[in-house]
């Protein structure tokens, strides 16, 4: 069984799959205040629709083996991270054929909200150090009603994640 192995969360090795951003050490120019500094749209995703905020529980499983990988193909997906580091899996798109050949997977510092672009392929984020993972998930609402496409790995196309 293949073997993809965690790398450090850079913007260069991201970024074929979308970008990310610190949000606990926010950085660039602030809009300031005598109490405050606001750092506004350090991240954008244009969905086009009500976006909902969906928070998401993941056990750490014993081993990472994936057997499912997801896209949504007119949406960008966001997740961040709240309580641990998360590990993320993703693949470049394909025409609705995934590319497990290809999956890279991330070490996301707890509190970097990820944005992937769409037809990304990735299933639920995995904790990288907790017994659960919470994270909150960005997606128009219903995204998993009307675009999410699910698919089953064959046993040859199965991957372990190792850290």
């Amino acid at each position: 069984m293949r073997t993809v192995k965690v790398e450090a969360l850079t913007k260069e090795a991201f970024a074929a799959f979308g970008q990310y951003y610190t949000m606990s050490s926010p950085e660039g120019y602030p809009l300031s205040g005598e109490l405050h500094r606001f750092f506004p749209d350090r991240l954008v995703a244009s969905q086009g629709r009500n976006v909902a905020y969906s928070p998401i529980l993941v056990k750490k499983p014993d081993v990472m083996h994936v057997t499912q990988v997801e896209y949504h193909t007119t949406t960008a997906e966001m997740i961040l991270p709240l309580n641990d580091d998360m590990i993320l899996h993703v693949a470049p798109p394909s025409a609705g054929k995934p590319l497990p050949e290809y999956t890279r997977a991330f070490l996301v510092p707890k509190n970097t909200l990820v944005k992937m672009n769409a037809c990304v392929w990735h299933l639920a984020p995995l904790p990288a150090n907790a017994d659960e993972l919470c994270a909150m998930i960005v997606l128009p609402e219903c995204t998993y009603m009307n675009d999410c496409t699910v698919v089953d790995l064959k046993a040859d196309e199965q991957f372990v994640i190792e850290k």
